[in-house]
C-alpha cells in the first residue's frame, strides 16, 4: 500500500492486518508516525513493514513493490493511497505544483500497479483510492487536483478491461470529504463542505477502511472497473 503512516492509508493498514493480510506500506517523510503504525498492528499479532519510498519517483516506487515480494513472499493486493493535494487559483499555480501533483497523483499510482501486475496472481486485487472531485468540483482552487483524480478514474476503467483476462480486478475509490490532516473537520471551508453532503457530516478512515476490504475480498470477486463514490451523498 503507498502512502500509509496516517489518515485513510493508516487505518486501511489496521483493517487489512485485522482482517489477516500481512501489510506493507509505504510512507514519505513520517518515519516516526510509520513506526507506531507497524508496532500497533504487531502488538494486536498482525504483521506489518514500513517501506521509505517517495511516491513521485516510479523507481522507488517500483522497490517498494519488489522489497514487499522479497519480505512477505508475494503479493496479492495492492492499494494506491498516495496523493497530494495542493489548492489554488489557477493563476497561482506554478509548473512545479502540477508536475509533482501529476508525478505523485498519476505517474505514481501507473508505475506501482505496473510494478505489481508481474507479481499478483488470478485473484489480484487493485484498489485506487481517488477523490469524488473526479466527478464534482463544487469549490474553486481544485483545478490540478481534480484532473489528476478524473486521470486515475479512467485508468482503473482501462485496466480492468486489460486485466481482467488474467482474474485482476481494478476498482476506485471516489472519496469524500474524510477526516483526516488533509481535510481536517475543522477548516475553514468545513462547513460548506458539509452543506454538500446528504449526510452533512465529515466520513471517517475506517469507514474508507471498510470499503478497501471489501473490494479485496472474496464476495467482491466480480467487481472491477467501479469508481465507486464513498462521499456521504456529496454527488446526490
Amino acid at each position: 500500500m503507498t502512502g500509509a503512516s496516517r489518515g485513510i492509508g493508516a487505518a486501511v493498514v489496521r483493517r487489512l492486518a485485522n482482517d489477516g493480510a500481512a501489510v506493507a506500506f509505504t510512507y514519505g517523510a513520517s518515519a516516526e508516525a510509520a513506526e507506531k503504525l507497524v508496532a500497533e498492528v504487531v502488538e494486536t499479532g498482525g504483521i506489518a513493514v514500513a517501506i521509505q519510498a517517495d511516491s513521485g519517483d516510479p523507481v522507488q516506487v517500483a522497490g517498494a513493490i519488489d522489497q514487499t515480494v522479497t519480505q512477505l513472499g508475494g503479493l496479492d493486493i495492492l492499494v494506491n493511497n498516495a496523493g497530494i493535494l495542493p489548492a489554488a487559483p489557477i493563476e497561482s499555480l506554478t509548473m512545479e505544483q502540477f508536475d509533482r501533483v501529476v508525478a505523485v497523483n498519476v505517474r505514481g499510482v501507473f508505475a506501482a500497479i505496473q510494478a505489481a501486475v508481474p507479481h499478483l496472481g488470478a485473484t489480484g486485487r487493485i484498489v485506487n483510492i481517488g477523490s469524488i472531485n473526479a466527478d464534482r468540483v463544487p469549490l474553486s482552487g481544485m483545478s490540478i487536483y481534480a484532473m489528476s483524480k478524473a486521470a486515475v478514474a479512467g485508468l482503473t476503467r482501462a485496466l480492468a478491461r486489460e486485466l481482467g483476462p488474467r482474474g485482476i480486478t481494478v476498482n476506485n475509490l471516489q472519496v469524500g470529504p474524510t477526516a483526516t490532516d488533509m481535510t481536517p473537520e475543522d477548516s475553514e471551508i468545513a462547513d460548506s463542505l458539509r452543506e454538500l453532503m446528504a449526510l452533512g457530516r465529515f466520513g471517517r478512515p475506517h469507514e474508507i477502511a471498510g470499503a478497501v476490504s471489501y473490494l479485496v475480498g472474496p464476495e467482491a470477486a466480480f467487481v472491477t472497473g467501479a469508481n465507486w463514490n464513498v462521499d456521504g451523498g456529496f454527488t446526490v
